[in-house]
């Protein structure tokens, strides 16, 4: 008995494959079309874009421009090529001299500052974030030529007295720790530029001695339980923004115009009822953001459209805070919101100053994340 052979017209596969084929083709175009036209993925674009220029470093004034984001790929090669041309026209070797010069360290794994730091003392930049470090040592006196200590969210209590023999020193962010109070000789800093205090959450006041920095134009002490503007703050004569918001302000000094150099002024989050005239005298002021909920009283100068000034006016949605956890999981889970919330009315911010005019008023509205 012979072999069966079964016969096969390779033509009519070919057909059904190609024609297969052909309706997989014309799906896959109308299904881009779709996404094309899709809000969601615009949105995804956006986000993508965005995410790539901050991971480059890219300023958002470059790509947004009155809240809409220039997603043109074009842009982005443009702004790298100017980069590289930059970079290309510095000296070889002057990354190389700078980094000698800048310390450096993150993670949570580092409790302490590890024992060769006492030894570098010809270090000018400290960079040292989300540490578990509480205690920043007293050999920093060493280090004479230091120009920015830059610590913010670790778990510093403690800033060392020996602080004050940084007469170098240019700024300092001791941001979102658990400092509870400064060292009055910080005063002693007279070449301090910035100053950043904010969400330690239990700061209440500023020593006296840091009147002496006069060369002081930015102060941030946000997000902590100040009830009055300092003193010290009012005799800083070159002061140029400074942000109190979110404290425990009711009323501002009547003298607040000694500050004449002042041009960003951030009040929201507070409990004032109302703006001194004495604001009038603030020459230089081009914003002021304040939260409107308690406010019955301002000057109506302070809203004329014929100034310079961009007045802003917050209507919080109050967040309830009233949660089921211990002392510790609310500072830390309050330290995160303080944040998140510095984060967005920075971003907020930079886009006023990209407006020709700001709305009367605006509602912000607080979203739970869980990412």
């Amino acid at each position: 008995m012979g072999h069966k052979v079964v016969v096969f017209d390779i033509s009519v596969l070919r057909a059904l494959w190609e024609t297969r084929v052909k309706k997989h083709k014309a799906w896959q175009k109308k299904e881009a079309e779709r996404l094309e036209k899709s809000a969601l993925e615009k949105i995804k674009e956006e986000w993508n874009f965005v995410a790539e220029c901050r991971r480059k470093g890219i300023p958002q004034a470059v790509y947004c421009k009155n809240g809409f984001i220039d997603t043109n790929v074009r842009l982005l090669d443009k702004i790298e090529r100017n980069a590289l041309t930059r970079q290309s026209s510095l000296p070889k070797d002057r990354g190389k001299r700078s980094s000698a010069f800048v310390f450096e360290l993150s993670g949570e794994h580092w409790t302490e500052l590890p024992d060769s730091l006492k030894e570098q003392t010809h270090l000018r930049e400290w960079h040292i974030s989300n540490t578990l470090i509480q205690i920043i040592p007293t050999y920093i006196e060493l280090f004479q030529a230091m120009r920015i200590l830059d610590l913010p969210r670790n778990q510093i209590s403690h800033l060392p007295a020996e602080i004050g023999c940084l007469k170098n020193l240019k700024e300092l962010n001791v941001s979102f720790n658990h400092l509870k109070s400064i060292p009055p000789e910080l005063g002693d800093c007279e070449n301090l530029d910035r100053l950043d205090c904010s969400g330690n959450l239990e700061l209440t006041e500023l020593p006296f001695e840091l009147s002496n920095l006069k060369q002081v134009t930015f102060v941030d002490i946000s997000a902590n339980k100040f009830s009055s503007v300092p003193i010290c703050v009012l005799r800083m004569s070159n002061l140029q923004w400074l942000d109190i918001s979110n404290n425990n302000l009711t009323d501002l000094p009547q003298d607040i115009d000694r500050l004449e150099e002042l041009q960003s002024f951030l009040l929201y989050k507070n409990k004032l009822t109302y703006l001194p005239y004495s604001m009038l005298n603030l020459k230089k002021l081009t914003l002021l953001v304040v939260s409107g909920d308690h406010l019955v009283e301002l000057p109506t100068a302070l809203c004329d459209s014929s100034t310079p000034l961009k007045f802003v006016s917050l209507m919080d949605n109050p967040i309830d805070n009233a949660q089921c956890q211990d002392g510790d999981e609310i500072m830390e889970s309050e330290r995160d919101r303080q944040h998140f919330d510095k984060e967005f009315m920075k971003a907020y911010i930079e886009d006023l100053k990209e407006r020709e005019s700001v709305p009367s008023y605006t509602t912000k509205v607080s979203f739970s994340l869980q990412l």
